[in-house]
């Protein structure tokens, strides 16, 4: 959702019913830690890490393309 349209839901919502949002929110991700298993949630944000660095090496590695091409 772009940050424009967000911006506007926040205004048309009243802010009652965003933090009803916002704790059912959290609510449901307390729920699902207790479904999933242990140690899951760390497995996940280490494999984020690493989807996040291979694309900056894509990244690192499309930069070094574009230098040599204008070299």
């Amino acid at each position: 959702m772009s940050e424009a349209k967000r911006k506007s839901m926040k205004d048309k919502l009243p802010p009652e019913a965003l933090e009803h949002m916002k704790a059912a929110r959290e609510e449901m991700r307390k729920s699902m830690e207790t479904i999933l298993p242990p140690g899951f949630l760390e497995h996940r944000r280490a494999a984020r890490r690493e989807m996040l660095l291979a694309f900056r090496s894509l990244i690192d590695a499309a930069i070094k393309r574009t230098e040599v091409k204008s070299s």
